[in-house]
């Protein structure tokens, strides 16, 4: 397991937000789903049925719909995310509920990322050259495969937060939640 190379006070943590921190598979990510079908159906005078399609068609192709709107249709992603994002202070919120707000220098949107989301190589290395880090410094904590395998090539460390228990080459570490984490990282350190 690479997390060994330095010990976790040294490691510099990135953690997703949805299914990693928090469970947003109930609430979350219905709510988004309506308010991208909503503008789906306002923006190409679609039914229902029509914006959930092209909804989902974009997220399986290219990972997010705002990508698939983006080259296909010149959307503006902040155009985009105003109308289909209203929980902006969501992570804030996360951390905060969770009690673990102080153990966090920062919060990062797409935004931060001039809209080059997870798995975008260009996103990470943006994070990584503000901030001055070296990959091999870094852990990406995530629930989503192809966001840890960008992750592994850079040279991160990677932890995949799911239930499965099959082995992947570019996961380091796997738990089942995220609050198995301090406990396995600290008998693995030492």
């Amino acid at each position: 397991m690479r997390l060994i190379g330095l010990p976790p006070s040294r490691r510099v943590w990135f953690f997703d937000l949805d299914n990693t921190l928090h469970d947003a598979r109930a609430r979350i990510f219905p709510a988004m789903h309506d308010q991208i079908n909503a503008y789906l159906m306002r923006r190409f005078e679609l039914d229902e049925a029509g914006a959930n399609a092209m909804r989902r068609g974009f997220w399986e192709k290219y990972g997010t719909t705002m990508e698939g709107l983006v080259r296909h249709h010149g959307t503006r992603p902040a155009e985009f995310l105003r109308a289909t994002h209203q929980l902006p202070e969501l992570a804030d919120m996360v951390v905060r509920t969770l009690g673990v707000a102080r153990y966090f220098d920062a919060v990062y949107s797409i935004e931060n990322t001039r809209y080059l989301g997870k798995p975008s190589v260009a996103g990470f290395r943006m994070l990584l050259r503000k901030h001055h880090l070296a990959p091999a410094r870094c852990a990406l904590v995530d629930d989503m495969l192809e966001n840890l395998r960008t992750a592994k090539r850079l040279g991160m460390a990677t932890v995949w937060v799911s239930p499965e228990r099959r082995s992947v080459p570019y996961v380091d570490l796997r738990i089942g939640s995220v609050t198995q984490l301090p406990g396995l990282v600290f008998r693995y350190a030492h």
